[in-house]
C-alpha cells in the first residue's frame, strides 16, 4: 500500500502531461485557423486575374501551400510571409491582415491596391519588411506604423499619398530602409532628433514634401543614401549633411533650394554620387573638388546658377563616370578630361564655354568609355579639328549645336563608328557634307540644320539604314536628291527645306513607308510633278512640298495618306481640280493650296468646311458655290441649243468686233490709270487685284458709322463691323483718321505690306477705299475678313463678360495660338522675297476666328527690309517714334538701332511670356525698372507655378507633367526671344520648330 501511495501522484502528472500533450494540436490548428480566415478576409475585398488566388479555398486543409504564402518551419505553423507582387490584383488592402499576427513580411508592390494604408499594421510586432509601392493607395501614411519596432525596410513609393511623415515612423527604433517615391505626400520632413534610428537608406523622392530640410538629419550616423529628389523643398542645404560619415549617396534634384552649396559636402570623401541638378544654387565649384572628391562616380549639378570656371582639379575625381554641369553660367575654357578613364557621359551645355585651340578634343581621345559628348549652347566657335575622329569608340551621342561653329566638317567624323546621335545645326559650318559621313551606320538621328553648307548631298547618305531622322534644312546645298535616301527606310523625318536643291523628287523617298512625323521640301528647285508613289506614306502627318517648280496633278494616291495632318504644296505650278479625296482625309488640319493653277469649284465638306484650315488663294480660276471671300461664286452650266448657237455667234462674229473696241477702251484706260496712280501711289498698291469701294459704301456698311459697329480703335484709327453688297459675311472696316500725324504713312505703309504676303495666319484684306468723304477730305480705308471672337488682348485680359460667357483660354489653345503667330512671322522674316518687319506685334493685333486661329493684323508700321524706294528723304526719321507699342518695343529701338527682324522676335517673346502669365508688361507691378521678362525669369525654372495663369491649366487632373514638359519649356521660349541682346535671341524659324514640338507634346498628353 506504501508503494501505492508513491505511484499515485507519479500517474497523476502523466495524466495531466498527457493531456496537455494531447492538447497542444487543438491550440496549433486554432493558430492556423485564425491565419486561415484572415487570409480568406483579405482575399473577399479584392479581385485579381483568374488563377492568382484559385489555391485560397477554405476547403484547403493547408494554407502553408497556398499561393503566396510562406509559414515557419517551426512548430506551431505559423504564416510569416505574405508575397503578392506583380500579381494584377486591385481593391483596399483590409485590416484583416493584422490578425495575421506572426507575419514578418508583406509585399504586394506593383498591383492596384486602392484606398488607404490600414492603420492595424502598426499591430503586427513581428513585422520587419513592408513593401507596397507601385499601387494607388492614397490618404496619409498612419502614424501606427512606427508603433511596430521589428520594422526595418518601409517602401510605400509610387502611390497617391498624402499628408506628412509620421514623426512615429521617423522615430522607430530599429528602421533601416525607408523609400516613399512618387507619391502626393504634402508638408514637411519631420525634424529627427538625437534618438533617430541607424536608418541606412532614406528615400522621399518624388512627393510633393515642402518645407526645409531638417539639420537633424545629419545625426542619422549610419546612414548611407539620402534621397529627396522631385520635392518642393526650399531653403539652404543644410550643413549637418556635410557631417554624416557613412554617406555615399545624396540626391537633393529638383528641388527649390537656394544659396550656396556647404564646403562640407564637397568634403565628403564617402560620397560616390551627388545630385544637385534643377534647383537656384549659386557661387563657385570649389577649385580643390577634384581632390576632396576622391570617389564621386556621379557629379549631377546641372540647371543651376554656378558660374566661374570649370575648376581645373576636377579631372583629379579619378573615379568619375557621369559629369553633369550643363545650364549654368560657367565661363572659360573647356579643361582637359582624358584622365578620366572612367568617364561615360560629359554634358557641359548651355553656358557660355569656349573651345580656345579645341586640344581639349584631342584629350578625351584618352577617355575610352565616353559614350556622351554634350557641348550644346555655349561659345565654342573656330573650327573643329580632325581630332573629333580620335574620340572614343563607344561614342553614342555627340552634340555641337548652338555654338557658332565655322569652317568645314571634318571628314574624320566617319570614323565615330558607334555614333548614334549626331547634331550640329544652328551654327556656320561651311563646306560640303563629307562623303565619309556614310560610315556612322549606327546613325539614328543626323541634323546639320541651319548652317552655311553647299555643294550636293553625297549618295553615301543611303548607307545610313538606322536613320530616323535627317534634318538638312536651312542650308545652300544644290543639286539633285540622291535616290539613294530611299535606302533609309527607317526615316520617320526627313526635312531637306530651304536649300537649293533641283531636278524630280526621286520616287525612291515616297517608298519610305516609315516616314510619319514629316516629309518636308519646301522652298528648293525642285520641278517635274509630284510622285504618285506618294500614296505609300500612309503614316505621314506632316507634307511640305511649297515653294518649289513643280507641275502637273494632285495624285489620286495621295489619298491613302489617311493620317496626314498638314499639306502645304503652295506656290509651284501644279494644275487641274482640287481633289474631291481631300474632303475624306479626316485627320487634315492645315491644307495649304495657294498660287498653284488649280481651276474649277473648290470642293466642299471635310476640311474644306473650316475656312481658316484651308488657303486656296492666288488660283484665278478657282470658283466656289458657296459665298467666301476672294473666290467668285461658280456659273450655272446651260445646255440648250439656242445658247448653244447664240455661242457659236458670238464666236464667229461678235468677239472680233467686240474685242477690237476693247483694245481701244483697254488703252484709253491705261492712259488714264497710270495718270491717276502718279498722283496717287496707294492706289496703285491694289489695283491690279482689289475691287474698289467708294465712300459711300462705307457709309451704307457702317449705318453711317453707327457707335453699335465700333469694335476697337488705334493710334491711326478706328474699326467697325459692317456689311457690303459684294460681301456676303460680316467685314471689319478700319478706317483711318488723316488728321493723325503718320496715319496717311501707316495707311500706304498697310497697303504696301499686304500687297506682298499671303499667309494663313495673316489677315486678309478683302478691298481698300481712298476716296473723299462729304465733306472732300481724303478718305481713306481698308477692308478685312471679320474675326468673330475679337483680339487676343481681350481673351487674356477680360473686361466686362457679355452675357455671362468666361474667356478662357486652355493651355492648348495658347499653345496653338502661339504656333500660328510663330508661323506668321517666320513667313513675314524668312520666306517674303523681301522680309517684312511688323514692328508692333501686341495681344491686340492678334485676331481670333471661330476655330480659335490667330492672325497677325495691322501693318501700319511694317517695314521691308533694304525697301527704300517709297521712303522719301527724312523718312527714316519720321519712323523713328513709330517702332511699336509701349511693353513689347526691344530696348535697342530706345538706343536708335536699326529696325531688324530680332525686333519682332523681342515683341514675340513678350506676347508668349504674356499668354502664360496672364500677365500684361504695362502692368503698375512692373514700374521702377522691372520688365515682365525679369518677373517671370525669377521664377523661373522651379517657382514657375507662382507666376503662371492658372486658368489655363483649370480642371487639368496630370497638371504637373503638363507644367514640367509644356509650360516650362514654353516659358525658356519666350525668355530666350525676349533677351536684352539682339544676339542672343533665336529665329523664328528656330522657335516655330520648337513650339511645334510643344504642341506634339501636348498633344500625346491630351491637353485640354
Amino acid at each position: 500500500m506504501a508503494s501505492s501511495g508513491v505511484l499515485l501522484p507519479g500517474f497523476v502528472w502523466f495524466l495531466y502531461l498527457f493531456c496537455f500533450l494531447c492538447s497542444l494540436p487543438l491550440s496549433t490548428c486554432n493558430e492556423t485557423e485564425n491565419d486561415r480566415q484572415a487570409l480568406l478576409c483579405f482575399k473577399s475585398r479584392i479581385s485579381g486575374p483568374a488563377g492568382v488566388l484559385a489555391s485560397w479555398r477554405n476547403t484547403s486543409l493547408d494554407v502553408c501551400d497556398w499561393h503566396g504564402i510562406t509559414c515557419s518551419t517551426v512548430s506551431p505553423c505559423r504564416v510569416i510571409e505574405l508575397d503578392l507582387k506583380s500579381e494584377g490584383i486591385s481593391g483596399p488592402i483590409s485590416p484583416c491582415v493584422a490578425n495575421l499576427t506572426s507575419l514578418a513580411r508583406l509585399q504586394l508592390s506593383n498591383n492596384s491596391f486602392n484606398g488607404g494604408i490600414p492603420s492595424e499594421l502598426g499591430l503586427l510586432s513581428r513585422l520587419r519588411d513592408l513593401n507596397l509601392s507601385m499601387n494607388t493607395l492614397e490618404g496619409n501614411i498612419p502614424p501606427s506604423l512606427g508603433s511596430s519596432h521589428s520594422l526595418t525596410y518601409v517602401d510605400l513609393g509610387v502611390n497617391a499619398l498624402t499628408g506628412v511623415i509620421p514623426e512615429s515612423l521617423a522615430n522607430s527604433p530599429s528602421l533601416l530602409d525607408i523609400s516613399l517615391q512618387k507619391n502626393n505626400l504634402v508638408g514637411s520632413i519631420p525634424v529627427v532628433t538625437a534618438t533617430s534610428p541607424p536608418i541606412q537608406y532614406l528615400d522621399l523622392s518624388y512627393n510633393h514634401i515642402s518645407g526645409k530640410i531638417p539639420s537633424s538629419l545629419g545625426n542619422l550616423s549610419s546612414l548611407i543614401d539620402l534621397l529627396l529628389t522631385e520635392n518642393n523643398l526650399v531653403g539652404s542645404i543644410p550643413d549637418s549633411l556635410g557631417h554624416i560619415p557613412t554617406l555615399q549617396v545624396l540626391a537633393l534634384t529638383a528641388n527649390n533650394l537656394s544659396g550656396t552649396v556647404p564646403p562640407s559636402l564637397f568634403n565628403m570623401s564617402s560620397l560616390t554620387f551627388l545630385g544637385l541638378a534643377n534647383n537656384s544654387l549659386v557661387g563657385r565649384l570649389p577649385s580643390n573638388i577634384g581632390y576632396t572628391l576622391p570617389n564621386i562616380q556621379d557629379l549631377i549639378l546641372s540647371s543651376n546658377k554656378f558660374d566661374g570656371p570649370i575648376p581645373a582639379s576636377l579631372p583629379k575625381a579619378y573615379n568619375l563616370r557621369q559629369l553633369y554641369l550643363y545650364t549654368n553660367s560657367l565661363t572659360g575654357f573647356i579643361p582637359f578630361f582624358g584622365s578620366l578613364p572612367n568617364l561615360e557621359e560629359l554634358d557641359l551645355s548651355y553656358n557660355k564655354l569656349e573651345a580656345g585651340d579645341w586640344e581639349f578634343v584631342s584629350s578625351l581621345a584618352n577617355c575610352t568609355r565616353l559614350t556622351m559628348l554634350m557641348l550644346v549652347g555655349n561659345n565654342l566657335q573656330g573650327e573643329m579639328p580632325s581630332s573629333i575622329g580620335n574620340l572614343s569608340d563607344s561614342l553614342e551621342w555627340l552634340w555641337l549645336r548652338e555654338n557658332q561653329i565655322s569652317g568645314p566638317i571634318p571628314p574624320e567624323i566617319g570614323n565615330l563608328k558607334s555614333l548614334r546621335r549626331l547634331y550640329m545645326d544652328y551654327n556656320l559650318i561651311t563646306g560640303n557634307i563629307p562623303a565619309t559621313i556614310g560610315n556612322l551606320h549606327s546613325l539614328v538621328h543626323l541634323s546639320f540644320a541651319q548652317n552655311r553648307l553647299s555643294g550636293q548631298i553625297p549618295d553615301t547618305i543611303g548607307n545610313l539604314v538606322q536613320l530616323n531622322s535627317l534634318k538638312l534644312d536651312g542650308n545652300n546645298i544644290s543639286g539633285r536628291i540622291p535616290a539613294d535616301i530611299g535606302h533609309c527606310n527607317q526615316l520617320q523625318i526627313l526635312n531637306l527645306a530651304h536649300n537649293s536643291l533641283d531636278g524630280n523628287i526621286p520616287s525612291e523617298i515616297f517608298k519610305i513607308s516609315s516616314l510619319s512625323e514629316e516629309l518636308d521640301l519646301s522652298h528648293n528647285y525642285l520641278s517635274g510633278g509630284v510622285p504618285v508613289e506618294v500614296g505609300n506614306l500612309i503614316n505621314v502627318n506632316k507634307i511640305s512640298i511649297s515653294d518649289n517648280r513643280l507641275s502637273g496633278n494632285i495624285p489620286s494616291t495621295l489619298g491613302q495618306c489617311v493620317v496626314l495632318e498638314y499639306l502645304d504644296i503652295s506656290h509651284n505650278n501644279l494644275f487641274g481640280k482640287i481633289p474631291q479625296f481631300l474632303t475624306s482625309l479626316s485627320s487634315l488640319q492645315n491644307l495649304n493650296l495657294s498660287f498653284n493653277n488649280f481651276d474649277g469649284a473648290v470642293p466642299g465638306g471635310g476640311i474644306f468646311n473650316n475656312t481658316g484650315a484651308v488657303s486656296v488663294e492666288g488660283n484665278h480660276d478657282l470658283c466656289t458655290s458657296i459665298p467666301t471671300g476672294g473666290i467668285p461664286l461658280c456659273s450655272t452650266q446651260v445646255d440648250r441649243k439656242g445658247k448653244q448657237n447664240s455661242s457659236a455667234l458670238v464666236l464667229r462674229i461678235v468677239m472680233p468686233a467686240v474685242s477690237a473696241v476693247l483694245l481701244i477702251l483697254s488703252c484709253i484706260a491705261t492712259i488714264y490709270w497710270r495718270k491717276r496712280m502718279q498722283e496717287n501711289p496707294d492706289l496703285k498698291e491694289f489695283s491690279e487685284h482689289m475691287k474698289k469701294i467708294s465712300y459711300e459704301d462705307i457709309v451704307r456698311a457702317t449705318d453711317r458709322f453707327s457707335p453699335a459697329n465700333l469694335i476697337g480703335s488705334g493710334s491711326f484709327g478706328v474699326v467697325y463691323k459692317g456689311s457690303l453688297r459684294l460681301q456676303e459675311d460680316q467685314v471689319a472696316i478700319k478706317i483711318f483718321s488723316l488728321n493723325n500725324y503718320g496715319a496717311n504713312r501707316s495707311f500706304i505703309a498697310e497697303c504696301e505690306a499686304l500687297r506682298n504676303v499671303r499667309h494663313r495666319n495673316l489677315v486678309k484684306i478683302i478691298t481698300s477705299c481712298s476716296s473723299v468723304d462729304s465733306n472732300g477730305a481724303d478718305f481713306k480705308a481698308l477692308v478685312f475678313q471679320y474675326m468673330p471672337k475679337g483680339n487676343l488682348e481681350m481673351w487674356l485680359h477680360p473686361g466686362d463678360l457679355e452675357h455671362g460667357e468666361r474667356h478662357i483660354l486652355t493651355l492648348s489653345r495658347r499653345i496653338n495660338i502661339g504656333l500660328d503667330v510663330a508661323f506668321a512671322l517666320d513667313y513675314l522674316h524668312n520666306q517674303c522675297a523681301s522680309p517684312l518687319i511688323h514692328c508692333d506685334l501686341k495681344p491686340s493685333n492678334i485676331l481670333l476666328d471661330l476655330d480659335m486661329v490667330a492672325y497677325v493684323t495691322d501693318f501700319g508700321l511694317a517695314r521691308f527690309v533694304f525697301t527704300t524706294s517709297n521712303v522719301q528723304e527724312g523718312d527714316s526719321t519720321s519712323l523713328a517714334c513709330l517702332k511699336g507699342s509701349i511693353g513689347y518695343i526691344p530696348p535697342e529701338y530706345g538706343m536708335s538701332a536699326e529696325i531688324s527682324t530680332k525686333g519682332d522676335v523681342y515683341s514675340f517673346g513678350v506676347l508668349l511670356l504674356q499668354m502664360i502669365t496672364g500677365q500684361s508688361p504695362t502692368d503698375k507691378n512692373f514700374s521702377d525698372g522691372a520688365s515682365l521678362h525679369e518677373f517671370v525669369c525669377r521664377a523661373f525654372p522651379d517657382n514657375i507655378c507662382d507666376v503662371i495663369d492658372q486658368t489655363m491649366l483649370e480642371d487639368d487632373s496630370n497638371a504637373q507633367e503638363v507644367i514640367k514638359n509644356c509650360v516650362i519649356p514654353l516659358v525658356r521660349i519666350g525668355l530666350s526671344c525676349s533677351m536684352t541682346s539682339p544676339k542672343e535671341r533665336p529665329d523664328m524659324g528656330q522657335v516655330s520648330t520648337e513650339i511645334l514640338r510643344i504642341k506634339h507634346v501636348a498633344s500625346r498628353m491630351y491637353v485640354r
